[in-house]
């Protein structure tokens, strides 16, 4: 899993993995500690250890599920759940959070085969549940990852044979609409078949898990060869693999490709898993990782053809992490669209062309390509934020057509359907 194998990069000295690193005395760097030796462990019974806590000076230790936890007294304080402080009915905070003092400790604390109690200087009493606080807690948390997925290259998605699904089921069903969005949410990619070849009804079969995002290129966007934008993708040439709207502070989350017309050869789509090459970059130079993960560059998109102006600069590092578990969740690379690189010292500049070196090179390799022809009817998902999609030159007349949508209402859809997303 990412945060397992990224965790080593961001280490600190006091990681709470139940390994020798705790036989430090000293807790809570940063603020007032306490001697763990002045604080006695609790258990829920005498003969049990299946659940332990102890008390520090400002925060509480909790040992339960095999993991090793530590809250601050005013975390636990503003997360209560009691019907005063939080609102069931609407899932929000009531209990305001600027009020609770910063110095607070607990009167009493008792917890028992499932429950954490804790009572107040004020009289009021917050109960957790053990396994909400092992979800909840940041140890646990470093522990998980946000979305599941299998890494692939061209024959580990060959071999895995992931089916497509029927554009009725997935528009009527909702066991036609969750196989799509499993097999989306694991690779990143997934096939609808059998669509009407119409703009119209490509974008029914959007709506379907999403909002569609308006951008500078309109609602719904024909994607024809004659020039009329810009942009490179606007002609017959190939495409090398990038992802797109890396100029947007937020670039587009999915990506809806329909191929409407095609009469002439070529044009097939590449696809790419950039999480997958991403992965090997770290397993053979995680330095050069590390340094992508963290210099930011600005991406740059600037038209003046017709009635169309824009400069749109968008700005983040090639790969993205969540910084408590490490896990990759975004990767902005597109070469045609990356700005003057203006914000990286000139010590840093040539170490991060070599990083980006490494990782072009693993996206570029053979085995990681692949190639599909997409056909009136075939319409293409793609994770903006994972899959790099590229086209080899093509002649004759092409239409596609498709659309962005909003990453927030797709994977909204995904949970609703029980998914992990």
């Amino acid at each position: 899993m990412w945060c397992r194998r990224l965790a080593w990069l961001f280490k600190g000295p006091c990681q709470l993995n139940g390994s020798t690193r705790h036989r430090s005395l000293w807790l809570a760097r940063g603020r007032r500690t306490v001697p763990a030796a002045a604080a006695r462990w609790h258990h829920t019974a005498p003969e049990s250890l299946k659940c332990a806590w102890r008390l520090h000076g400002d925060h509480l230790e909790l040992r339960y599920a095999n993991t090793l936890m530590r809250f601050d007294f005013v975390w636990l304080r503003d997360h209560c759940r009691s019907a005063s402080c939080y609102n069931a009915k609407t899932n929000q905070r009531s209990l305001d959070t600027a009020s609770v003092d910063l110095g607070i400790k607990p009167k009493a604390v008792r917890v028992d085969e499932t429950t954490l109690f804790l009572t107040w200087p004020d009289g009021h009493v917050t109960r957790y549940g053990l396994e909400w606080l092992v979800k909840n807690s940041y140890e646990g948390q470093k522990q998980q990852v946000m979305h599941p997925r299998i890494l692939w290259n061209a024959e580990i998605y060959r071999q895995a044979q992931v089916p497509s699904v029927d554009c009725r089921s997935f528009l009527e069903t909702d066991e036609g609409l969750k196989e799509f969005l499993q097999n989306f949410l694991l690779y990143g990619i997934a096939f609808v078949e059998n669509v009407t070849p119409t703009k119209e009804d490509t974008e029914i079969l959007a709506e379907r898990i999403s909002l569609i995002r308006e951008t500078i290129y309109g609602r719904m966007w024909y994607f024809t060869s004659d020039f009329s934008r810009g942009d490179t993708a606007y002609t017959k040439l190939a495409l090398d693999r990038h992802t797109d709207t890396t100029y947007f502070q937020e670039p587009c989350g999915i990506q809806v490709f329909h191929c409407l017309k095609h009469e002439g050869t070529g044009g097939r789509t590449l696809l790419v898993d950039g999480f997958y090459a991403a992965e090997q970059v770290l397993r053979q130079a995680p330095d050069q990782f590390e340094l992508l993960s963290k210099v930011p560059l600005k991406h740059e998109y600037v038209e003046n053809v017709g009635d169309c102006h824009n400069h749109m600069i968008g700005v983040g590092p090639v790969l993205n992490v969540y910084p408590w578990n490490n896990e990759l969740y975004l990767i902005r690379y597109n070469n045609y669209d990356r700005a003057v690189i203006n914000t990286v010292p000139y010590d840093v500049v040539h170490r991060w062309y070599a990083a980006h070196r490494t990782l072009t090179a693993e996206l570029r390799r053979p085995e990681n390509e692949l190639w599909v022809k997409l056909k009136p009817g075939k319409a293409l998902f793609i994770d903006n934020w994972r899959v790099l999609h590229g086209r080899e030159a093509f002649t004759g007349y092409r239409q596609l057509c498709g659309c962005y949508l909003t990453r927030d209402d797709v994977l909204n859809t995904a949970r609703l359907l029980g998914l992990q997303a």
